[in-house]
């Protein structure tokens, strides 16, 4: 298997370690990493910086001009995403980049303007896209065994400390931007476009938190409403992350959506409901086997950047995501760009 040269632009995302170490398997050879400019003027970024010491640094410049390196994966923090992709896709390499892109709209058109013309892949990191029981449940939907969908309810929730729930006033939205754009991947792979969309996002206010640390979507398709909700002041919210999907033939809850039993590795629990003429029918549960959150992603990059596999994400879909979560943290169409 040949190994792909990659190297890391930007190491302030939450995921930055733990995928700059997944670059260490068989799949590649990790050059180095990068910081942009934004990053080298925050002293936060910068007290990150011994996780990273393995590998040399080296300047944004270097890792552009390089031709050997053929992949970079972008764990810029979340407003320098679009950003140093942006820059990346300029030189025609191969992107991983970290959810859910900047915070101007008209940035993330040009990204996906410019991959699409240049034919380069172009992966985004929801992880949840990878999660087994997640991409059984999307074939028992293509294959109709829930019948027509009514609704989805996805939550991702947490209880994060008061200094990181403000640190979400930089974002629009704050938390629907931070993770609820997982959810909204989920509900758009399942639903497709809603005709509209209310977003409910707001302060808890406690802890002198004045961010919008709470986030909540409605989205409305024909048949009913749909939500995400996602919460960073919520006691045992992690365990409580969720995805149910209602049919007119089965529901089925994923719940926890995650949880570590043998750190890094987690399962998945589901549970099936069949019987329409019992109403205090438990359905049927089932634990997955246990699995790493993002070895199956990485995995998935290296193939389509050696050719091996379609990226079934297409980019006008990563187009209606970010839109779509823009739309649902309250930026709407013209905002900064289309949507």
């Amino acid at each position: 298997m040949r190994k792909i040269r990659i190297a890391q632009i930007g190491i302030g995302h939450d995921h930055a370690i733990t995928i700059h170490n997944l670059h260490r398997s068989d799949a590649f050879e990790l050059v180095g990493y990068a910081l942009p400019e934004a990053e080298r003027r925050d002293p936060a970024i910068l007290r990150k910086k011994q996780q990273f010491s393995a590998y040399p640094e080296l300047s944004l410049d270097e890792v552009l001009r390089d031709e050997t390196i053929e992949a970079v994966s972008i764990e810029a923090e979340e407003r320098s995403l679009t950003a140093c992709a942006l820059a990346a896709a300029e030189r025609k390499k191969a992107i991983h980049m970290d959810k859910p892109g900047g915070i101007l709209p008209a940035d993330f058109d040009r990204l996906i303007d410019l991959v699409r013309q240049n034919g380069t892949v172009f992966h985004v990191g929801y992880m949840y896209r990878y999660n087994p029981y997640v991409r059984d449940l999307l074939a028992r939907i293509r294959n109709g065994e829930l019948g027509e969908i009514l609704s989805v309810e996805a939550q991702m929730n947490c209880c994060h400390t008061p200094e990181k729930r403000q640190w979400l006033s930089r974002f629009p939205g704050g938390m629907m931007f931070f993770l609820g754009c997982h959810l909204v991947d989920l509900i758009l792979q399942i639903q497709g476009a809603p005709d509209r969309i209310v977003p409910f996002n707001c302060s808890t206010g406690t802890d002198g938190v004045t961010a919008d640390d709470f986030g909540m979507a409605v989205l409305c398709y024909p048949h009913g409403v749909s939500f995400a909700k996602t919460s960073a002041a919520e006691t045992g919210g992690f365990a409580r992350r969720q995805l149910v999907v209602s049919g007119t033939k089965a529901t089925v809850e994923l719940k926890p959506l995650e949880l570590h039993e043998q750190d890094p590795l987690q399962f998945t629990g589901r549970t099936v409901y069949q019987d329409k003429t019992n109403w205090e029918d438990r359905g049927v549960y089932e634990k997955s086997p246990l699995f790493d959150r993002y070895d199956a992603m990485l995995e998935a990059f290296a193939a389509m950047v050696r050719g091996e596999r379609e990226n079934p994400y297409s980019y006008e879909y990563e187009r209606l995501v970010y839109h779509t979560t823009m739309r649902c943290c309250g930026v709407e169409p013209g905002e900064g760009g289309r949507a």
